[in-house]
């Protein structure tokens, strides 16, 4: 643990530059700010930068108005240029990691490490919060650093790792209030490491800091891809449960509801159209690969649960297929109505989304392929033979068949079932004569 003389010290941290604004780089800048911190919210999106420069934020879990208050005390600073790392005292990584072709991509960490290279200075800190797979932080990072500056991680320069735990939507756990997992490369980086957090995130009710310190990054990488993969795993035990449940004639969702009244040994997870987000479709297959590659061996459960979750769009399909089929028509040249086509209820997040990914496979068998969803954020491409409109009584009833994907609470879902003769209900939030059950 940090000595408080020391937390105080580092603390004075006059200046902390945030690479990256999207949903986990644009709320850690906004909460800098309030604790005090001059910040920088690097960004290599002119689009971006230029909005919130202008006090607009695109991220549903930060208002308009915290942006401008933020650049209106003069402490936030959205900018492209990599001058305005000049004289960082801390710097924090929150840069995307996606795949490609199943593949991890760190190219977003490598490129976030040649620019603040020439900026780092002795006695400066560099936190990574990018989920990625254990030894980036060491082995990628801390080299790629030490290589450019001739400075040496954890004796010139502090550096550690801390995922991110960002829940958009979620009201009641934000970053403030959620323990964070810490750790350095040395004792001294995690004194500075923690240092950081400590002061930005608000204590226990009984005053303790809400940082968790661990050993070294690796155990903090792993712990981040554990999070996930434990969701991941549970997601599609359910989402097979629901498959069989139904050709058994079995409502699953009343079972799962029963096995959850039970206070111990059950943990609540309910199925849907598959998973979507950054975190969920993407952060196993890092554990997966690095086990992979490592080791030579496959992460069974891992595998089997990607299998299982990429494939419930598809399953969406065959479902609405056979619903179809029973009213005597064919997904070629039905009008379906999709409501909802972001990963999340109540966010504007559409990243890895299978709501699009049932919207595609629609599109593809011939449907004509209309969409609700009041949170979808403008910036996000769909494919243009999807036509977004607005929910009314006139688009449902225009529909062959209406399918809810991403249960909304906007959407008036009772209205919606007694308007159409096909709802396909894929988040068990409505009832009625109507309602086909995932």
């Amino acid at each position: 643990m940090v000595r408080a003389t020391d937390r105080n010290e580092i603390v004075d941290t006059k200046k902390v530059v945030v690479v990256g604004q999207g949903y986990v780089g644009l709320p850690l800048a906004m909460l800098a700010v309030e604790k005090g911190f001059n910040v920088v919210g690097l960004d290599v999106d002119r689009h971006r930068v230029d909005s919130l420069q202008l006090g607009i934020s695109f991220v549903e879990d930060i208002s308009n108005d915290e942006v401008a208050a933020a650049i209106a005390c003069g402490r936030y600073v959205a900018s492209c240029d990599p001058d305005s790392l000049i004289g960082f005292d801390v710097i924090v990584i929150t840069v995307p990691t996606p795949l490609r072709e199943s593949l991890p991509d760190l190219s977003f960490i490598e490129s976030a490490a040649s620019t603040l290279a020439p900026y780092l200075t002795p006695g400066a800190t560099v936190v990574l919060e990018s989920t990625t797979y254990p030894g980036t932080t060491e082995d990628l990072l801390g080299t790629q650093l030490d290589e450019a500056t001739g400075l040496r991680a954890g004796i010139d320069y502090h550096l550690g790792y801390s995922p991110e735990r960002i829940d958009p939507g979620n009201a009641t756990y934000g970053l403030r209030n959620t323990r964070k997992v810490v750790s350095g490369v040395s004792a001294e980086s995690l004194e500075h490491v923690q240092a950081f957090y400590d002061a930005l995130l608000d204590a226990e009710d009984d005053g303790t800091p809400r940082t968790v310190a661990v050993s070294s990054p690796k155990e903090a990488e792993l712990a981040k891809l554990l999070e996930n993969t434990f969701r991941h795993v549970n997601i599609a035990l359910v989402n097979e449960l629901a498959m069989f449940g139904h050709d058994l004639g079995i409502n699953v969702w009343e079972a799962i509801d029963a096995a959850a009244t039970k206070p111990f040994g059950f943990m609540k997870f309910t199925p849907g159209p598959g998973v979507g987000g950054h975190c969920l479709p993407i952060d196993p297959s890092y554990l997966s690969w690095q086990v992979r590659r490592t080791l030579g061996r496959t992460f069974r459960f891992v595998e089997l649960a990607n299998d299982i979750n990429e494939h419930m769009p598809d399953y969406v399909t065959t479902r609405l297929t056979a619903a179809l089929n029973r009213k005597a028509l064919a997904v070629n040249g039905a009008r379906v109505l999709l409501l909802g086509l972001t990963y999340k209820a109540n966010t504007s997040d559409a990243r890895e989304s299978p709501a699009i990914a049932v919207a595609e496979r629609l599109l593809a068998m011939g449907a004509e392929v209309t969409a609700a969803d009041p949170h979808l954020s403008e910036a996000h491409r769909l494919d243009p033979a999807i036509t977004l409109v607005e929910l009314t009584d006139e688009e449902v009833r225009k529909a062959d068949a209406v399918v809810l994907l991403t249960d909304h609470a906007a959407f008036d879902l009772p209205r919606v079932a007694s308007l159409t003769d096909l709802l396909l209900d894929t988040r068990n939030k409505v009832e009625g004569d109507s309602v086909d059950l995932l």
